[in-house]
């Protein structure tokens, strides 16, 4: 008896070894792994362009170029005389400015254009204020120091080539935004608050 005793544990114990997995090894499953899911894509939308800023002059609007035509060839002289050419200023946006001494409204918008220089002129934007007097520096010298303006550089026409590439329908002042390859963005007739918060998110919209 006692021997079929022995075999009976012998037996169980060999039946609970099987039904562990034996040997402390870590049972493996019968079942095909789950591949992981790949993560969800969402395909990302081209950035559309933002639209061109909304900016109001005294009188007018500015108008947009649509077809972008470039800056026509054209130089000028600095307050020494020293020719200017126009196509050297490619690189930044420019803000021209035909003006005149003689000329009421543009002389109520030169320090607006003088502060918008201060604030924002650099290696990607420029104000050219353009005086287009018959005196030059005669005129437009005394009137700088008479009205504080500090920060745009004086800039000459004497022969008013700068009214033959834009042809004044309003009259002056004319502005003309131009972006930093030289294409005309659009351009505004009469006096404008160019150091206002609209007319610097324009501008900003052209040198981006």
């Amino acid at each position: 008896m006692a021997i079929f005793r022995r075999i009976a544990t012998i037996v169980a114990v060999g039946t609970a070894i099987l039904v562990t997995g034996g040997c402390g090894e870590k049972k493996e499953s019968s079942a095909p792994a789950t591949p992981a899911a790949a993560p969800a894509t969402t395909a990302e939308a081209p950035a559309t362009p933002a639209a061109m800023p909304v900016f109001q002059g005294e009188a007018r609007p500015f108008v947009a170029s649509p077809d972008r035509p470039a800056l026509p060839p054209m130089t000028i002289t600095d307050k020494d005389g020293n020719p200017v050419d126009m196509a050297s200023f490619k690189g930044k946006a420019l803000l021209i400015n035909l003006w005149a001494t003689w000329c009421a409204p543009c002389i109520r918008e030169m320090p607006a254009l003088d502060r918008l220089q201060a604030d924002l002129g650099g290696d990607k934007f420029q104000v050219v204020a353009i005086s287009v007097d018959r005196g030059g520096m005669n005129e437009v010298g005394p009137f700088f120091e008479k009205a504080g303006i500090k920060s745009l550089p004086i800039y000459l026409d004497q022969k008013m080539t700068s009214m033959k590439a834009f042809p004044l329908k309003e009259g002056l002042p004319l502005s003309i935004l131009v972006d930093a390859e030289g294409r005309e963005v659009g351009r505004l007739a009469g006096a404008a608050h160019w150091d206002g918060a609209e007319a610097k998110a324009l501008i900003g919209w052209a040198i981006r």
